[in-house]
């Protein structure tokens, strides 16, 4: 096959051939100097590995290299003689494997209904367009069979469409399975074609399957149309969603661009099948990698250059402005630079320089900056397509760095465009359906499968269950809902339990000397409304330096140390993980880090000291505020996992369980699993810990046990039902014969496209704190949720999914609604009400903790203490 015809094959148009990694030639060593204005420097020696041959496929984020394969793999879809291969890039929809999981039947008080009654009745709008069809409408599936054999798919293609007459033009196949629309006359049709050499191949075709529109592959293969509509109105493909790169924002002050894009999904809900559209934004900056470099080589020393840039930009997705595809970096190979050469699919050696320069028409400048490596993650057939290697001056590098988001006026700026108010977030959904009715070709591909979309959005009503009421030492506060913060209040009520602070540790460097004095004179000031009882603390003044902090710990610290703060004269991680990392495993007593500067501004100073006097006391075991928790006998449970990308990708997952009935004191817990492991394997072991603690605190088990499992990845869903919950169960087995509790699992999801606007004097606003929307959006097979526990001030708010994927407690489902919402008013270290119920914010909090900073399971002596606040 010759390179043209390859690259044909390959769904590129001819001019667009592959790259291939060097071969080539290799050029002396040389260090990098800074690059005085207006001069290129090299960056590193050129010695050019052997890889596999550039694929051109677009960036992802990775996921599980055995993720099981979808029916979209490979789909192509066709009308007229147009052909597209849509679900190589963003097809493998993880998101799909949870279409099927019918959880709902098996919980016996909830088959006939699930939702709840209590509150007031809101009218509500969400991002949901109903897709309509014809009467009737089906999808039929049929299996194609070729005598004799044909291994290449496009082959296979192009043979069974010269039966376009037969077929009709509208169909979609992946070289083993056909769709249509429509049925053919006899359930097997057998039909002939030729080859080029004139052989003649025998086609059989069969029908095996008709599909209604509710069934899982259909609700699929819905998807894969509407991304095909959305590549048809030339919007760009970035990770699963699609942007306007036609219609940029430019902020020129902070050197960024915003694309604006969609976010889209089609799936069966209540009543009918919709199509769920969000806004979305894409940041890209106008900062070449090649320019990061040079600026990252100007404030790191030159030993650490290379470490330095492997930790910054491996794992980030760069631009190629010249094919606007984007990559995710894998490697920095710097032992090649664009003088290198490698052999094209011809057979011929070309450089980088000419083969962008010729294809792109890109001039490299740099001639000795090294090559960025991004791994595809795509095959094409059974074989694994190759690295892609890129020049970094010509990528763009997206997305923010943590120094941008700390960045107040940045962010301020950039907020204007993608945080979005109500009635503007409506009017930019609204554009999708505008531009697909005003795209002829559009409005054709969904004549010809009969399929269309609601102009409007989703109108219908949901519920806002009353305000909770505060309790604080026999005090009793009501809050403001659309503050949902509670601050002021409580900060002049003594606590629940307020622990002493009998004998700590202060410890600062002598620049921060002042800011050590400010905190402990505005210490002495808050402490006593709040109960705490205070003595000076013991003052320490160290060097500025990892070492000296460690060292004064070992020294000062004593069995009655209560807590050791430590002023910190910067955000330097290294210096913080150290400390924790000790105080955590080997020294076990609870620790407060405070930066010096957040000290600095006398007209917050009494605010912040506020807030690091309540954490001190949860820390050492203190407990702040609570909620009526009418249910007796009941232990909460939150689960969360993170991904710990330092110590070989390993994931830590947080286990948080209550310890009494007013959800005031918790056990915590963190299992260290393998790398890239989701769901938890440790969790009996935790389970039984948790309940031993809690017999200890209360002289008897839990009746009932609701677990909160956050962190749940897309299509995972199965796998939890079928793998954690039997944990739990035999868990429970082994803690008596007779013990027999009610046991909950429901499954929390913060990352969701769904949006709730209510409709207010003809206007649209934000859906009011305690709104629970439990109809109509929601999916028929599950007994689902969403809540709105938050208020913002700008933006839109967003929901939280819960889904009760086992239960036996035989709760109404108000009250498990009103149970998940007083939860959410119980996270210590807001005194406010957050997303998620508290305890998987705290397991959140801890799987951080020790993903970041300790790697490795914290003393156990802790257990009873949120000291990772």
């Amino acid at each position: 096959m010759t390179g043209r015809a390859r690259a044909r094959a390959r769904g590129r148009p001819p001019s667009q051939e592959a790259a291939i990694p060097p071969v080539g030639a290799a050029s002396a060593q040389r260090t990098l100097p800074s690059r005085p204005p207006g001069q290129q420097q090299s960056l590193q020696p050129c010695r050019p590995p052997a890889l596999a041959e550039e694929s051109g496929g677009r960036g992802r984020q990775r996921g599980p290299q055995d993720a099981p394969k979808t029916l979209a793999t490979g789909l192509q879809i066709s009308a007229g003689f147009q052909e597209l291969s849509l679900a190589d890039r963003g097809g493998r929809r993880r998101d799909f494997h949870d279409l099927g999981v019918n959880t709902r039947q098996a919980i016996e008080h909830v088959r006939e209904s699930k939702t709840g009654s209590s509150g007031a009745v809101i009218k509500l709008i969400a991002n949901f367009f109903r897709l309509t069809s014809r009467p009737q409408w089906a999808l039929y599936q049929y299996h194609i069979d070729y005598n004799p054999e044909m291994e290449a798919r496009r082959l296979r293609s192009a043979l069974l469409f010269q039966h376009e007459d037969l077929i009709g033009k509208t169909h979609a196949f992946d070289g083993s399975i056909l769709f249509l629309p429509k049925r053919l006359s006899n359930k097997v049709t057998e039909v002939f074609s030729k080859t080029r050499n004139g052989e003649d191949v025998r086609i059989t075709i069969t029908l095996t399957n008709e599909l209604p529109p509710t069934s899982p592959t259909c609700l699929q293969f819905y998807n894969i149309i509407f991304r095909r509509l959305l590549k048809m109105m030339n919007l760009q493909q970035i990770g699963r969603n699609y942007y306007n790169p036609k219609d940029p924002v430019n902020i020129p002050n902070h050197r960024l661009m915003v694309w604006p894009g969609f976010t889209s999904s089609i799936l069966q809900y209540e009543e009918s099948i919709m199509l769920c559209a969000d806004v979305s934004h894409k940041i890209l900056r106008s900062e070449t990698v090649l320019d990061f470099m040079y600026s990252l080589y100007e404030q790191v020393e030159e030993r650490r250059f290379r470490d330095a840039c492997a930790k910054e930009l491996i794992g980030v997705i760069v631009l190629t402005k010249y094919n606007n595809r984007t990559y995710r970096v894998d490697d920095i190979d710097w032992d090649a630079n664009p003088q290198c050469t490698f052999r094209r699919a011809d057979g011929s050696e070309i450089s980088y320089i000419d083969y962008y320069k010729r294809q792109y028409n890109q001039e490299i400048s740099d001639l000795n900056q090294p090559v960025l490596i991004s791994q595809c993650r795509r095959k094409r057939g059974n074989v694994m397509v190759g690295p892609v290697v890129l020049i970094p001056e010509l990528c763009y590098l997206t997305g923010l760095t943590e120094k941008m988001r700390n960045d107040f006026n940045m962010m301020k700026d950039l907020s204007v465009h993608t945080r979005l108010s109500p009635e503007q977030r409506q009017r930019e959904i609204g554009k999708l359906i505008d531009y697909m009715k005003k795209d002829e070709c559009v409005q054709k591909e969904l004549r010809d499968w009969g399929l269309s979309f609601d102009s409007n959005l989703l109108s219908f009503t949901g519920r806002v269950v009353q305000a909770e009421k505060i309790l604080q030492a026999g005090n009793v506060f009501d809050y403001n809902p659309q503050f949902a913060d509670w601050s002021r209040e409580t900060r002049v009520a003594p606590l629940i339990r307020a622990k002493p602070l009998d004998n700590w540790l202060l410890i600062y460097t002598r620049r921060n000397y002042d800011a050590a004095n400010t905190l402990l004179q505005n210490l002495f000031k808050v402490t006593p409304s709040m109960g705490i009882r205070m003595n000076k603390a013991t003052m320490i003044e160290v060097d500025d330096r990892t070492e000296a902090y460690l060292r004064v710990l070992q020294q000062s610290i004593t069995p009655d140390t209560n807590i050791a703060v430590c002023i910190l004269s910067s955000t330097r991680k290294d210096k913080y993980d150290a400390i924790k990392k000790y105080l955590c495993t080997d020294c076990p007593i609870p620790s407060q880090c405070v930066i010096a500067r957040t000290l600095s501004k006398p007209q917050t100073t009494l605010a912040i000291v506020t807030k690091i006097a309540l954490q001190m006391n949860c820390k050492m075991g203190g407990e702040l505020w609570s909620v009526e928790i009418p249910l007796k006998q009941l232990m909460i449970v939150g689960i969360d996992c993170y991904h710990d990308t330092l110590s070989g990708k390993q994931s830590i997952a947080g286990f948080v369980a209550s310890l009494n009935e007013t959800m005031t004191r918790w056990f915590s817990r963190c299992v260290v699993q393998s790398r890239g492991q989701e769901l938890v394997d440790g969790l009996k072991a935790c389970l039984q810990t948790a309940l031993r603690e809690w017999f200890k605190w209360n002289k008897y088990l839990p009746s009932r046990i609701i677990v909160y499992r956050d962190g749940v990845g897309d299509g995972q869903l199965n796998t939890l039902v079928n793998y954690e919950v039997p944990q739990f169960l035999d868990c429970l087995k082994t803690v008596g014969k007779d013990y027999n509790p009610r046991l909950t699992v429901i499954v929390v999801k913060k990352r969701v496209s769904t949006r709730f606007f209510a409709q207010v004097a003809g206007g649209l606003k934000n859906a009011p704190p305690g709104t629970v929307v439990d109809t109509e959006v929601t999916r028929p097979e599950w007994y689902d949720f969403f809540i709105v526990s938050q208020a913002v001030r700008n933006g839109c708010v967003a929901p939280t999914h819960y889904n009760v994927v086992y239960d036996t407690s035989k709760l109404k489902p108000d009250h498990v609604q009103r149970l998940t919402y007083k939860l959410c008013h119980m996270y210590y270290n807001w005194s406010g009400v957050i997303r998620v119920p508290a305890p998987c914010q705290y397991a959140h909090k801890l799987a951080f903790l020790v993903g970041q900073s300790i790697h490795r399971e914290p003393n156990m002596l802790l257990s009873d203490r949120l000291y990772y606040l």
